[in-house]
């Protein structure tokens, strides 16, 4: 039995997950996903702030979870940490010093862009981090976060494989119509399409749905909703990603936590020219001070504002809902109908009333919910008259980066 150890570095936080890896076959697959059992599981969030702090679980053969408290996690040596540098070293410090340590096989990694040429997961050279790192305008607020643990640990471990597995690659082979900005073509040719995001978790929504949906479910056309801080659809057909919200980079479609979503380019335009601002206001305006946070006033957190009496709190969940069943048609056309809505990440798992004003939105489609059903966050929501499947499936992205990693070694 060997180990895997996951990584999903943002810009204050590191999210990891060490898993015990069964031989898997040599296909990136279900059975892949199934060979794995997660051992612990953490976070270190708010690195380098007032508000920093790390947690820890364990899980238990039996799939029992127990997270530690101070004092277990005194013992393990694990603290607030007061940067990246620190959150990495604390980590495979205890990794290294556990009683019930395995061989290490791999260390997987989460990298938000891949640009035109890293289509699927990848064992990472350093010319393959040094071309990546030239995509960094491309993600500014991600790419960089995201290579810097691979440069440590390839340091640190220079005989253990870093395997990149990129939240781009789910959709790297949309209908090229589908990429296409209208723009000069000397710019398309310079990159300048659309990308997509949050493919790791529709990648493992697709590849779990075989095990969720009865057998004679009808499956070709599926709209996933990966609704978090971050947020996008993806409109999936026999298995394959062929449109998705998000494009040339995570700050169009939806309304976000607080990114914006899509606008009317001429007001950013308008932004610089009329308002004064500097591109680096306007970016900071577009990713940090927008979307829910900024049409509330009140805070970026769904869960505060759905318990929240101020008017701005509502205008701010009626236009997220909005968006979201506005951008459903838009795929629903380019899947030519849909047979399935799937509900994914922390607001799409967990935000009943969000679920329940988006499929009212959708009732022209066939979608009808069981009230009773989606209030307890079951996982099958959909009445028995809705035409429309509708589900609840917590997405895994540290799995699916496993399971690249598992699937890449065993074929190596």
């Amino acid at each position: 039995m060997n180990e895997i150890l996951v990584l999903n570095s943002g810009s204050s936080s590191l999210k990891f997950a060490l898993y015990a890896a069964e031989d898997a076959p040599e296909s990136n697959s279900v059975p892949a996903l199934k060979a794995l059992a997660l051992h612990y599981s953490g976070h270190f969030s708010g690195i380098g702030t007032k508000e920093a702090a790390v947690s820890l679980k364990e899980v238990a053969e039996n799939g029992e979870t127990r997270k530690s408290d101070d004092e277990a996690l005194n013992a393990c040596g694990l603290r607030a940490a007061d940067n990246h540098n620190d959150a990495i070293t604390q980590l495979m410090t205890w990794l290294e010093s556990r009683d019930d340590a395995a061989p290490l096989k791999g260390i997987g990694h989460r990298v938000v862009h891949g640009g035109q040429r890293f289509r699927e997961a990848v064992v990472l050279s350093e010319d393959d981090v040094a071309e990546l790192e030239t995509l960094s305008s491309l993600a500014p607020l991600h790419q960089p976060h995201c290579l810097a643990p691979v440069k440590l640990l390839m340091q640190r471990y220079p005989d253990v494989p870093q395997v990149a597995s990129f939240d781009t690659a789910f959709h790297a082979d949309q209908p090229w119509v589908a990429k296409q900005f209208a723009l000069p073509r000397e710019l398309t040719q310079k990159g300048l399409i659309r990308y997509g995001f949050h493919g790791l978790s529709y990648d493992y929504i697709n590849r779990t749905l075989p095990d969720v949906l009865p057998e004679d479910a009808a499956r070709e056309r599926v709209i996933v909703a990966h609704l978090g801080n971050g947020a996008s659809l993806c409109a999936i057909h026999n298995g394959k990603s062929v449109a998705s919200t998000m494009g040339f980079t995570a700050l169009e479609g939806l309304v976000m936590g607080t990114r914006s979503g899509t606008l009317d380019p001429g007001l950013v335009m308008h932004l610089i020219e009329q308002e004064g601002m500097s591109t680096q206001e306007v970016s900071t305006l577009l990713y940090k001070k927008s979307g829910l946070l900024g049409v509330s006033g009140i805070s970026s957190d769904m869960r505060e504002l759905l318990k929240s009496d101020a008017p701005e709190a509502h205008e701010a969940i009626e236009l997220y809902c909005y968006r979201i069943a506005r951008e459903i048609g838009s795929l629903v056309a380019a899947l030519g109908g849909l047979d399935q809505l799937i509900f994914t990440a922390g607001i799409g798992e967990h935000a009943a009333r969000v679920r329940e004003r988006v499929a009212a939105q959708c009732a022209w489609l066939g979608v009808q919910l069981d009230s009773e059903a989606n209030a307890r966050d079951e996982q099958g929501i959909a009445s028995a008259e809705s035409r429309v499947g509708v589900w609840v499936i917590p997405t895994d992205e540290e799995r699916v980066i496993a399971s690249d990693c598992l699937t890449l070694l065993a074929s190596d």
